[in-house]
């Protein structure tokens, strides 16, 4: 499984929280078996700057530039000149000069490994992202992924999950040995399967 995160800029406060957060979550990451990289369309001489100016120490190259060092390794960040086509605004312009609403946008994409995409978020370069959702997204994904299961709103890991409308009562019931039940609905229908998480 791997994780790319862009941020628009270096010296940016949102995306500067952002690392600092993915750097204390490296090892939840790591317990998942996902690979984190940081993505930037700055120079490697930009990185190295911001290091020094928050004080994480030197830097060993591009890809292990603006995070602590517990986190070196784990959330790499990495210089590539193309990511303007897909991981931001192209109408937003990289002008220090402009507002930060101005900036080009964040993304967070998620790949499996069959490496295809399996989600993509898009955030304003104002709004810092959510790694706690990013980490429930990656449980759901890696659950739903081998086990014929969907989770619901607000699904948290533990939860009970919903049986997928493909699967046959009968089967559902000897893959699910906690037991399927239904959600009693206004019109009678009997479609929202749940069960204890496998």
């Amino acid at each position: 499984w791997g994780i790319l995160f862009s941020h628009p800029r270096d010296f940016t406060p949102v995306c500067t929280t952002e690392l600092g957060r993915a750097a204390k979550l490296a090892t939840e990451f790591s317990k998942r078996n996902v690979k984190m990289i940081a993505l930037s369309v700055d120079s490697v001489q930009d990185h190295l700057s911001w290091c020094k100016v928050w004080g994480w120490g030197s830097c060993r190259g591009s890809w292990h530039c603006c995070l602590p060092p517990e986190a070196r390794g784990e959330a790499p960040t990495k210089q590539h000149t193309d990511l303007e086509l897909c991981m931001s605004n192209p109408k937003a312009s990289q002008t220090s000069a402009q507002p930060l609403t101005l900036s080009p946008c964040a993304q967070v994409f998620v790949f499996g490994p069959d490496k295809k995409l399996k989600l993509s978020i898009l955030y304003p370069a104002t709004t810092g992202r959510n790694f706690d959702e990013i980490l429930r997204v990656v449980d759901s994904l890696q659950l739903t992924a081998y086990k014929k299961v969907a989770t619901p709103v607000d699904w948290k890991p533990g939860d009970s999950v919903m049986v997928v409308p493909t699967l046959p009562d009968e089967e559902a019931k000897k893959l699910f040995p906690k037991g399927v039940f239904t959600k009693d609905l206004p019109s009678g229908k009997k479609y929202l399967r749940y069960t204890p998480q496998p």
